[in-house]
């Protein structure tokens, strides 16, 4: 999938690193820190919740609901010309009994994404450049 939207440049490290891979072929891969049964958003070597290391890492479904969304409708900078857009906070499914997925920060995307509303169900969607080098995951209304 493509949006009208900006793509920023991938600057990987070596903690975020499983991530970028994993999105690169259309899953979403995250920390998970079994002494919290959390998942670490933004992805990083240690559980800010425990201060744990040896996170492992697991696949989510790719689902969710919408959180909290606006709707914006003069940008500046690169996004000056790409309103009006949805920026969103989407609550992922973890795909695992009794523990939440991160609330991430991301757009909503899609022929109908100014029709979200708090609580639509969403599913990812790899946002690639034309060229695929450069890309972002964003949600699509389900």
């Amino acid at each position: 999938m493509t949006s009208q939207l900006p793509l920023a440049d991938i600057e990987p490290t070596i903690e975020n690193q499983p991530f970028w891979d994993a999105l690169r072929d259309n899953r979403i891969d995250l920390p998970y820190c079994q002494r919290c049964r959390s998942f670490v958003w933004y992805p990083r070597a240690i559980c800010p919740l425990c201060h744990q290391g040896g996170l492992t890492w697991r696949t989510l479904p790719g689902t969710g609901h919408v959180y909290s969304q606006t709707v914006v409708t003069k940008g500046t900078g690169r996004w000056k010309d790409a309103g009006p857009y949805v920026v969103a906070y989407v609550q992922l499914d973890s795909g695992i009994d009794s523990v939440d997925g991160p609330r991430i920060l991301t757009n909503i995307v899609g022929d109908n994404a100014l029709n979200v509303s708090i609580g639509s169900f969403v599913c990812s969607v790899v946002d690639r450049s034309d060229d695929a080098n450069r890309f972002i995951l964003r949600f699509a209304l389900a």
